[in-house]
């Protein structure tokens, strides 16, 4: 039974990497050519953001203008706390190739 099915109906088990690969990238492209892609991702993004809002004021007690100017900083800090993390690892990386490979 289990050779019968069509290429379309195989198990994402059944499929190589490969395959795996260009399906995700197939149905990404085709939610993204039926929807705005902000539409898509408003309720994640939203709660990202709350996420700040939240943690520069847990209480709820401050003025929404300025929990909102908080919260953007502490955004822009954790993307920039990320870029440090990231140039250390490639730093760690390149210092631990033998031989001095290319970076």
């Amino acid at each position: 039974m289990r050779d019968k099915r069509s290429a379309s109906v195989l198990s994402v088990h059944d499929l190589s990497p490969a395959e795996r690969s260009l399906r995700g990238r197939l149905a990404a492209h085709v939610l993204h050519s039926g929807r705005d892609g902000r539409q898509t991702t408003a309720a994640a993004r939203a709660g990202f953001l709350a996420r700040f809002e939240r943690e520069v004021d847990p209480a709820g007690a401050l003025d929404p203008g300025e929990r909102r100017r908080r919260a953007d900083h502490a955004r822009r800090a954790y993307f920039i706390r990320l870029s440090l993390a990231a140039i250390a690892a490639r730093r760690a990386k390149r210092a631990g190739q033998v031989g001095g490979g290319a970076a």
